[in-house]
């Protein structure tokens, strides 16, 4: 039970922190108005995808914290999720694809150094980063292009 309990905290607070940070950061006008590379995805496939990510770092979090919950990985784990969300209000709140850019390369780092520290503690939580290190590496791409293109 009490296991259950930790992964449904998990879950709620972070993906109810993940739909604020978007709510509250909607592309509007200036990112309509944004030169953009060809190979940008349609803004309805944003959502379902973070979603899934979102459910999946709350879980690897879980898993880590229930192990052990001082641990390095632990720690990476709080920065990358502080990291994640302070990248849209950077984006688009600020307006400020550069500083957006270097926000997101330090999370995908931190996203990389959580599953590194992760797998001796617990495999799969390290492995339940990996789509979530995908994102995010065409997420940085993507971000990167933008910056260049504008």
């Amino acid at each position: 039970m009490r296991r259950l309990i930790i992964h449904l905290v998990f879950i709620v607070v972070v993906v109810g922190f993940g739909v604020l940070s978007g709510l509250s950061n909607m592309p509007g006008e200036w990112y309509q108005s944004l030169a953009k590379p060809f190979f940008n995805p349609p803004s309805w496939i944003f959502a379902p995808v973070w979603t899934v990510l979102y459910v999946l770092i709350a879980i690897a979090g879980a898993r880590i914290w229930e192990k052990a919950p001082a641990s390095a990985a632990m720690q990476i784990w709080f920065a990358q999720m502080i990291l994640n969300l302070v990248w849209s209000p950077t984006f688009f709140g600020l307006q400020a694809p550069g500083l957006a850019l270097i926000v997101i390369v330090v999370m995908l780092l931190a996203i990389l150094g959580f599953m590194q520290q992760a797998e001796p503690i617990d495999r799969p939580a390290s492995l339940l980063f990996a789509p979530y290190a995908l994102w995010v590496a065409f997420a940085t791409l993507l971000n990167a292009s933008i910056f260049l293109m504008n």
